[in-house]
């Protein structure tokens, strides 16, 4: 039996024009996982035999952005089980390779979630989670340290009353440029994050001159990075950069997450062997290969991987 990793390369190098849609659901919006009790089971409380997943498309996308990245960089496993624990990243990538969707993504919110982070009940015999929210609060802020970065400052004015500071985040936000400036505008809103400058110290009748170093990862490169775009305007996005560097590493472009406002539903879109597809789980039909690379108007994050050494 083939990997569905495997199915879908497949699908890319024997497809015809007049059909570029994956032949079967991948990853399907929701999900039942059903309890096989025993007899013992009719006196136990709760009482469910079911579990329903209500809203899965906060983590949909990112699951199958993950799954491709796993995949198609050999080293990247071993990486991630560094982070993430290798028991969760083998039984994640066994369970994506046999199709078995609605117990992949109790996978994710039962070993990465906390309780807090979704809500859930019991209606008759089901017990309903539902994953209702944002994508990057379900998803990103659960790779435990792995995007982890660090930047440090130093005031010229002795006398500042907080002379060294450490800026310390978990997760990438790229807020957009106040002002609008020439070139692209998501590489300079990576620089301004990332890059060293120096600016003038807003700490209280302070007046010095406050010098920022290089931001850096605080557990190395890491094997891909999100950035979280959710706070720019589809007027901003004209032109997305296919790579980027960070930290003296360089990242190509690997996929995206698109938010649709109006139906309050995320869906992704990712490269395989040079192919783009656009996946939406919640669609009959719900991975397609596209003619070209998608537009990134309704972004909510970008996907990078590290490019490898030469």
């Amino acid at each position: 039996m083939k990997t569905l990793f495997e199915e879908i390369k497949a699908s890319i190098k024997n497809n015809y024009n007049q059909d570029r849609s994956f032949w079967r659901p991948v990853l399907p919006w929701g999900g039942v996982f059903t309890i096989k009790a025993g007899r013992k089971a009719v006196s136990c409380t709760p009482l469910y035999v079911e579990i329903r997943l209500k809203n899965t498309c906060t983590i949909d996308g990112f699951l199958m952005l993950l799954y491709v990245i796993l995949h198609e960089n050999e080293n990247f496993p071993r990486e991630l089980s560094l982070h993430l624990g290798r028991e969760f990243v083998d039984c994640f990538l066994y369970l994506m390779d046999t199709y078995s969707f609605t117990t992949v993504k109790l996978l994710w919110i039962w070993d990465k979630m906390e309780k807090q982070q979704y809500k859930s009940e019991v209606h008759k015999a089901s017990l309903i989670i539902d994953l209702f929210g944002n994508e990057h609060d379900n998803f990103t802020k659960n790779l435990e340290n792995l995007m982890s970065t660090i930047q440090e400052s130093y005031c010229s004015n002795w006398r500042c009353p907080i002379r060294v500071q450490e800026d310390q985040q978990r997760t990438i936000n790229i807020n957009p440029p106040q002002e609008i400036p020439h070139g692209n505008l998501i590489r300079l809103a990576v620089a301004e994050l990332f890059c060293s400058r120096i600016e003038l110290c807003e700490e209280r009748g302070c007046g010095g001159l406050r010098e920022f170093s290089q931001r850096v990862f605080c557990h190395g490169a890491p094997p891909f990075v999100v950035l979280n775009m959710q706070h720019w305007k589809s007027e901003d996005l004209a032109y997305v950069p296919y790579y980027l560097d960070l930290s003296d590493h360089k990242y190509l472009l690997e996929g995206a997450t698109l938010f649709n406002k109006e139906e309050h539903h995320y869906s992704a879109a990712f490269q395989i062997d040079g192919h783009w597809m656009h996946y939406d789980g919640l669609r009959n039909v719900n991975l397609i290969l596209l003619n070209k690379p998608p537009e990134f108007l309704l972004l909510s994050s970008l996907v990078y991987i590290r490019a490898a050494e030469k």
